[in-house]
């Protein structure tokens, strides 16, 4: 494997950084959430930012 710069994982690292921001908001949001539309919302936005993730690893509970 090559070497990295520096410049470029510190930009790795921030991106990593602002998705878990986003991450934390969005699931704060879905648990305050009444309505099953705005949940579905919220986990469709979670999906588009860490599809690599599951949903439930993500907010820690099973879905209906």
């Amino acid at each position: 494997m090559g070497k990295v710069s520096p410049k470029r994982r510190e930009f790795e690292i921030k991106r990593k950084r602002e998705r878990r921001k986003k991450l934390k908001k969005l699931k704060e949001k879905y648990f305050k959430a009444t309505s099953e539309e705005e949940k579905k919302k919220i986990i469709e936005k979670i999906q588009k930012i860490a599809p690599h993730r599951k949903v439930e690893e993500v907010l820690g509970t099973k879905l209906k």
